[in-house]
């Protein structure tokens, strides 16, 4: 069974840091780009990241970089999402997503025709002031 579980979401205060992970299975995980969104009740998914299958190349949404940093590690079939000065506004739930074709994650909340293999089940993450 394809599974993408994410975990460390929580209560966090402004200003501080969270590292979000999504583990991987029943999937060949160095064959996926993988990518972070985000979403608040009645308002659209938004695209946060990405990162190309070797790792060695990540990209940003605006809203995020600078503050946000993607990593993985293949042997361990694990993504993870380093978000730091948190804003209340980064209250959301945070989704991972999978995908062999980078571009299909970059373009999953504007293209409804690109949607990418394997979606998480999200982990709420809530920033206080």
């Amino acid at each position: 069974q394809v599974q993408l579980v994410e975990s460390g979401g929580g209560l966090v205060q402004a200003g501080g840091s969270l590292r979000l992970s999504c583990a991987a299975s029943g999937l060949t995980f160095s064959s996926y780009a993988m990518g972070w969104f985000r979403q608040v009740p009645g308002k659209e998914r938004e695209f946060l990241g990405a990162i190309i299958r070797s790792g060695s190349s990540t990209l940003y949404a605006d809203s995020v970089k600078g503050r946000a940093t993607i990593s993985r590690d293949n042997a361990k079939n694990t993504v993870y999402l380093q978000m730091n000065s948190l804003k209340p506004e980064d209250t959301a739930v945070y989704y991972c997503a999978a995908d062999p074709t980078l571009h299909t994650l970059v373009v999953a909340t504007t293209d409804k025709d690109s949607t990418p293999d394997v979606w998480g089940q999200g982990t709420l993450v809530t920033v206080s002031s």
